[in-house]
């Protein structure tokens, strides 16, 4: 009886990250679809070959304490381009990524915020040990919405981090990550350098 649990626990764990890795290649092609569809992009076609990602991994996958933030003062972050941008800080996520304890801001872009499309759109811009190696030396971004930090309790996955424009191309206003989110530990997860030659 107890052989058949574990084989049971055992097949249950291989079929979860299956659905997990699966979960994660959908994404990516959904991301890589983008590229095509933004008039602004910086990549076309074939240059979408040279996108570079870690093996999809679950452990990145992490469970956060959602503290939000009221009365808060909106504030100017700059960009890689020499300008910058209004946000305000809407949230704090409290976490343990491995045994690290970690604690990341996530903000709302005030100009995007009073356009319909996008009013529950929020974003999480951080860095890490990996950038300027594994990854792209300015940081890399997670988009999360509204709904999805509504409870107390929520999941960030580092999974679908990606680069900003900034990576491939100059002249696009990329927000540089705060300080207040610099990890001290590496994401070795999400989107790697870009391996093609990045364009001017």
């Amino acid at each position: 009886m107890r052989y058949l649990f574990v084989l049971l626990f055992i097949i249950s764990m291989s079929t979860s990250a299956q659905n997990f890795n699966a979960d994660i290649i959908s994404h990516r092609e959904h991301y890589k679809k983008e590229f095509l569809e933004d008039k602004r992009s910086p990549l076309k076609g074939d240059q979408l070959k040279d996108l570079d990602f870690f093996a999809p991994d679950s452990n990145y996958r992490i469970d956060v304490r959602v503290e939000m933030l009221m009365g808060e003062q909106s504030f100017m972050i700059p960009t890689f381009s020499g300008t910058s941008k209004e946000y305000i800080r809407y949230a704090v996520l409290h976490c343990k990524i491995g045994d690290v304890p970690t604690n990341l801001t996530v903000y709302k872009n005030i100009a995007l915020s009073k356009q319909l499309e996008y009013r529950d759109y929020l974003f999480l811009p951080f860095t890490d040990f990996t950038n300027g190696k594994e990854s792209y030396s300015g940081g890399r971004y997670l988009d999360l919405k509204t709904g999805d930090l509504e409870g107390g309790n929520a999941k960030i996955d580092f999974n679908k981090a990606y680069n900003p424009y900034c990576a491939y191309s100059d002249g696009y206003q990329c927000p540089k990550p705060p300080a207040e989110n610099q990890l001290q530990l590496c994401i070795l997860a999400g989107e790697r350098n870009y391996k093609g030659k990045k364009t001017h």
